[in-house]
């Protein structure tokens, strides 16, 4: 059945009202190569193992009044201005002496000059992470730099669709500069719809990779899940990235829970010069799909063969408030577990350039403009269990 008044006929209708800040869905050919991956099954993307996506019950209603309760808030925001590196033109101009830098523009989005080519890592430049102007977390402090004057970017690499890692404003702007976008299998669908040729997509599935300006980029598991819409179907692929060119290795590693699979991904594709570890928005609620500052730094220790090697930076905390925790915890709490370990942590401010080949930004910026902490990590860190495997797995799913 297919007349007007046909349930397919109405999803399309509803469809065609969907703002472009959501995105399309894939079809066609893409649909078919989707439905021919080894990772979708029964519908959808699978994750490497079992995971819960949201809270759900009960404890949907507990973590609700717990997010929302007046003094919880004031701890998620900082006390102060986030101090932000004034990044300049020059700073970036300059080639790095020991071929590899990373600037942290904040959240997720990291440029990496490696290798004389440049590589830009889930650029949000929007104030929102929403498909709304007027609605949404916010940007707690400005961009860096403008996105105009970024310079030359060989390739954009976008992790997920979520709407922290895939901006609409910001690709639009980077769609007229002529780079090339590197995408997990699917979210290609999102890009063609804001303008982005589809001779310009390296669109792939996990251990699937692309060379472009004398990288090699290989997307690589995660666990995670998708979506830009209320009913997510599971049809655009998630991804962490191993970066290699011909002197340093780079991995970036999207928003992902802690899993096995990173020792595999290291074996394979390390070890690395530097890794962009997400350590923020996780919670007791959404165990399986976010990772804690203490499950990060296992999980670049993981992808370096088990031992200290190269340099973690934190990535998607400090810029929007997205979990119940404390603002400056993940922060805090990622320099502690890495003391652990004798594992070195860059620690920029936004937009501060650093080399991990030379002296790491490593002063607690955040310490002044935070809230006192109560460090309970301290006195659980023995009982954390790590093991992904005693966790139950759901089917349920919430953007985050």
């Amino acid at each position: 059945m297919t007349g007007a008044g046909s349930p397919h006929s109405l999803r399309a209708r509803l469809r065609g009202l969907r703002s472009a800040a959501f995105g399309a869905d894939p079809a066609g050919a893409r649909m078919a190569r989707i439905r021919r991956s080894p990772n979708f099954a029964d519908g959808s993307f699978q994750n490497p193992v079992g995971a819960r996506t949201r809270p759900s019950g009960a404890s949907m209603t507990e973590f609700a009044k717990i997010y929302f309760e007046k003094e919880a808030r004031s701890r998620r925001a900082p006390t102060d201005r986030i101090p932000v590196h004034p990044t300049t033109l020059a700073d970036l101009a300059r080639p790095p002496a020991s071929g590899l830098r990373l600037t942290w523009m904040g959240h997720s989005s990291v440029l990496a000059e490696i290798d004389g080519r440049r590589v830009l890592f889930d650029p949000v430049w929007g104030d929102r992470c929403s498909p709304f102007d007027f609605v949404g977390p916010k940007r707690l402090h400005p961009v860096p730099v403008p996105i105009a004057t970024l310079g030359t970017v060989d390739v954009v690499v976008i992790s997920h669709d979520h709407y922290d890692h895939l901006d609409l404003p910001t690709i639009k702007a980077l769609a007229g500069t002529g780079t090339v976008f590197a995408v997990p299998l699917g979210v290609g669908a999102h890009l063609e719809r804001w303008g982005v040729a589809p001779d310009r997509l390296r669109e792939l599935d996990w251990h699937e990779s692309a060379e472009v300006a004398g990288l090699r980029l290989t997307a690589t598991p995660a666990r995670h899940f998708c979506g830009r819409g209320l009913r997510n179907q599971q049809h655009t692929l998630w991804a962490s990235w191993a970066v290699a060119g011909p002197e340093h290795r780079i991995y970036h590693s999207g928003d992902t829970g802690y899993f096995p699979g990173f020792a595999d991904i290291g074996r394979q594709h390390g070890p690395f010069d530097a890794t962009m570890i997400q350590i923020g928005a996780y919670s007791e609620y959404w165990p399986d799909i976010h990772m804690t500052p203490e499950e990060g730094v296992r999980a670049h220790l993981d992808l370096q063969g088990g031992r200290p090697h190269g340099v973690l930076l934190p990535i998607h905390w400090g810029t929007f408030n997205l979990a119940p925790h404390a603002w400056a915890e993940p922060g805090e709490w990622t320099h502690d577990a890495a003391d652990e370990h004798a594992q070195p942590v860059a620690s920029p401010r936004p937009g501060e350039p650093f080399e991990p080949a030379g002296p790491l930004p490593a002063d607690r910026w955040w310490l002044e403009i935070s809230r006192p902490l109560d460090r309970h990590w301290r006195t659980s860190a023995a009982a954390l269990d790590l093991t992904p495997h005693d966790r139950p797995a759901s089917d349920a799913v919430v953007e985050t």
